[in-house]
């Protein structure tokens, strides 16, 4: 007769190998290692990416603010390129007109000189297109005689060389114009010589 708990004692060992195969500490231990592995290898690589991403972004940031500056810096030198550029085309001509106005004292003082004498009806009426003519010609490049007489004495355009104590004239008016002033634009390229009225 067959011992009944023989039978249960196999099958309990084999119940009992079975479970020791498949709980062995040994076996987990190594799994554990090889994913502490893993992920020391993960956390290192990640690391790295952001420490090469910081420095890319610290690199752009610097490009960046180079480009920026360097667009600032070409957007002032355009500008004053635009301006100088606008000044020459304003008063590229004012040396020409700064010798011409010796021309036209000349002219004035001519003028002046034949103004009395009655034989020389035709000099002076060729002196006086020819004045004209000049004068015309400098106007149209942007020559301003400056108003003196009867006006109110302004030093930015006039330059007082006398002053006369009057009661006939308001104080700091302009009497006589003792030279022609003359400006391009609103520069000044001679301020006139005036006669300016003081109280007495």
């Amino acid at each position: 007769m067959a011992n009944p708990f023989k039978g249960e004692t196999e099958e309990n060992n084999i119940e009992k190998e079975e479970t020791k195969t498949e709980v062995n500490p040994d076996a987990e231990v190594v799994v554990d290692e090889k994913a502490d592995a893993e992920k020391s290898t993960e956390q290192e690589e990640t690391v790295s990416e952001m420490s090469e991403l910081d420095k890319l972004q610290a690199e752009y940031d610097k490009l960046n603010n180079q480009y920026i500056r360097l667009a600032a810096d070409f957007d002032n030198y355009r500008k004053r390129q635009a301006q100088e550029r606008e000044s020459l085309l304003k008063y590229g001509a004012e040396d020409t007109l700064k010798k011409l106005i010796e021309v036209l004292d000349n002219f004035d003082r001519g003028e002046k000189a034949i103004a009395d004498v009655e034989d020389c009806e035709k000099v002076k009426e060729s002196f006086t297109l020819v004045h004209k003519q000049l004068t015309d010609a400098l106007s149209k490049v942007g020559l301003e005689v400056i108003e003196c007489e009867g006006k109110e004495f302004d030093p930015n355009f006039h330059e007082a060389v006398m002053q006369t104590p009057t009661s006939e004239h308001p104080e700091h008016t302009i009497i006589a114009e003792l030279q022609k002033g003359y400006k391009l634009g609103d520069r000044v390229l001679r301020p006139s010589l005036v006669n300016v009225a003081t109280a007495e």
